[in-house]
């Protein structure tokens, strides 16, 4: 595998490209170890023998910043996640996947972001994407970024942290996917608490691991549990549809306890006939991306990275009248 930095591809100042630098991400991550984010910068620039000069430049508008190429390096991470080639299994932390180790053997030092996506799980993730870029009235991920930059401002910093939020939603929803079973039942319920469902004095549960009717949770909305909201969780993968059916059976399980109000939460989506049915019975559907909108919106699984403040003339204050 090539060890020279003049060979990789560069920008006009000579730095090489983020694209340049992602078959050799994987390869300081080959050994399988959970790393940082800087160490996997310190590891690649050892290894391609980037001299200081180069890892010094800065953005001229940020020069107490990280620098350009440092920075280069989370767009190559971010591209690896989105193809499932790397994971991050806690906040600035990533760990070599079997499909990045697939894919550093099959192209080595040739591998790029086209290659990056073409693959199946870059492409699930950008489609995801998209549709959450579309319900927020947001162009497609690639065309916003290349908007033009006379854009109204305080426009474009609403769009971009849009984006940013789906990035993180999107990202939630795989960890939701790969979680536990019962603690998908628990998030749920938290939701739902977060929410306001339980009201002033109310009480919220997870049922038991087994023999739970069909009730994965139950929320008392008031002391004497006169008024009674019953959640079903299935916590499936993005191709398993919840179908007509599992409505049905989840309808069977509300009139087992007199129940009349429902909410069935999946992590992916429901079919036409599900949703018809749903309706019709009264029963509340929540698919995979109002979900994780709806965990972002109310703060549970999420924290606030940081706060940007706009700030606009106070008229009043200068209203003498």
């Amino acid at each position: 595998m090539n060890t020279d930095w003049n060979k990789l591809k560069q920008s006009k100042d000579g730095i090489p490209t983020y694209d340049s630098l992602i078959p050799y991400i994987l390869k300081v991550l080959e050994n399988g170890e959970e790393t940082t984010t800087s160490t996997i910068s310190k590891k690649v620039i050892q290894f391609l023998k980037i001299p200081d000069e180069i890892r010094n430049i800065k953005y001229p508008k940020y020069p107490n910043s990280d620098g350009v190429l440092i920075n280069r390096f989370s767009f190559a991470l971010s591209d690896l996640f989105k193809a499932d080639a790397v994971a991050r299994p806690n906040r600035g932390i990533y760990q070599i996947t079997d499909s990045g180790i697939a894919l550093l053997n099959e192209y080595g030092d040739q591998l790029n972001k086209k290659i990056l996506k073409k693959q199946p799980a870059y492409i699930k993730y950008m489609q995801e994407m998209n549709e959450r870029n579309k319900l927020a009235g947001l162009n497609e991920t690639d065309e916003l970024l290349e908007e033009d930059d006379e854009i109204n401002p305080r426009k474009k910093i609403d769009e971009l942290a849009t984006t940013l939020n789906n990035e993180v939603a999107t990202e939630l929803l795989s960890k939701i996917r790969n979680s536990d079973p019962y603690f998908f039942e628990r998030l749920v319920v938290d939701l739902l608490v977060a929410m306001g469902y339980s009201g002033e004095n109310g009480t919220a549960k997870v049922t038991s691991k087994s023999n739970d009717g069909g009730i994965d949770g139950v929320i008392n909305q008031d002391p004497l549990g006169t008024s009674t909201v019953y959640i079903q969780a299935k916590r499936y993968k993005e191709t398993n549809v919840v179908q007509r059916n599992d409505i049905q059976s989840f309808y069977g399980a509300l009139a087992g306890v007199n129940a009349d109000r429902g909410v069935f939460i999946t992590t992916s989506k429901f079919s036409k006939s599900a949703m018809e049915f749903a309706k019709n019975q009264g029963i509340v559907l929540i698919d995979g991306i109002q979900l994780t909108d709806l965990m972002i919106d109310y703060q549970v699984g999420v924290e606030t990275a940081k706060t940007y403040k706009v700030f606009k003339i106070d008229s009043d204050y200068f209203d003498f009248e």
